[in-house]
């Protein structure tokens, strides 16, 4: 079928000669699936940052140990180690030590702050074997027991903002991509009516000649497919050239940044299916385009 669409007779090739505004369009089309390939990667790219967020911190517990008493706040330091990792729900428990504290610190109290006499609070991280939420009533119980002024946080709701926002950008680019689309077929629109403006004497002789308004729309399809065909394949093309050099330029970023904000690796051969795509909205709209000017003309 694809191939049939693309399959000009040499009487079919001199029906609809090209014109100013057919030559135009396939570079439209490429401007608009580039900037649809583009959409599309950052969408499943931040896709892929909320799960592997939510995944990596939605499993995580922090205790956090504020007993200004030196020697109380190591002993009860030590009992929390020895007693959370016989929960069933903890998988695994590791204290913070000073320097990263310091590090974590530092950008909100600063230097001299921190080089001053003021005691840091311990903190203690826990990965659980289940979701931070069942886990944390167990953990909660325990700490309470072992040290009442200590607090037990879920990872999880500090980065919930930063889900939510997320979220909210991942619609904007499936709203980008929506819009894309609909351009696309607007410009088809135009561009199809342009055409029959043109070439109206040519399609009276086809009518005259027995051919039916089916067989007029074949014609359109196929020219417009090419040319979608071709648009649709250079703007991937040049949306690849940007999207690779943009990945890694987020791989080189490091920590969790590389790994939440690198799409997966089937998003690449997913683009490569945008103009096949655009093909495919072309011949459609063309076809209704085509039928119901033709309807309202005869």
């Amino acid at each position: 079928m694809i191939p049939e669409l693309f399959n000009f007779s040499a009487a079919q090739r001199g029906m609809l000669p090209e014109n100013r505004s057919a030559g135009m369009l396939p570079w439209i089309i490429a401007i608009m699936l580039f900037l649809t390939a583009l959409a599309s990667w950052a969408g499943f790219s931040l896709v892929s940052a909320t799960s592997r967020l939510e995944g990596d911190m939605g499993r995580r517990l922090t205790v956090q140990l504020a007993e200004p008493n030196a020697r109380l706040r190591q002993g009860q330091e030590r009992a929390l180690a020895t007693e959370l990792p016989k929960l069933a729900a903890v998988a695994s428990v590791q204290r913070v030590d000073e320097a990263r504290l310091q590090a974590l610190l530092e950008p909100w109290l600063g230097e001299t702050v921190l080089d001053a006499e003021i005691p840091l609070p311990t903190l203690i991280e826990i990965e659980t074997s289940q979701a931070a939420e069942q886990a944390r009533a167990q953990v909660a119980a325990l700490v309470r027991e072992v040290a009442p002024g200590a607090r037990v946080t879920a990872d999880a709701e500090w980065i919930a903002p930063a889900v939510s926002f997320l979220s909210a950008l991942q619609w904007l680019a499936l709203g980008l991509v929506a819009l894309m689309a609909l351009a696309t077929g607007a410009v088809v629109v135009m561009a199809v009516r342009s055409a029959l403006n043109t070439h109206a004497e040519t399609i009276d002789i086809m009518h005259l000649m027995g051919a039916s308004d089916r067989q007029v729309a074949t014609l359109f399809e196929r020219r417009i497919a090419r040319d979608a065909l071709f648009g649709g394949v250079v703007g991937v093309v040049l949306s690849a050239l940007a999207i690779i050099p943009l990945s890694n330029r987020v791989q080189a970023l490091g920590g969790g940044l590389s790994d939440a904000g690198a799409a997966d690796w089937w998003v690449i051969p997913l683009l490569a299916l945008l103009p096949l795509a655009g093909v495919i909205l072309s011949r459609l709209v063309v076809r209704s385009t085509v039928l119901a000017t033709l309807g309202r003309t005869l």
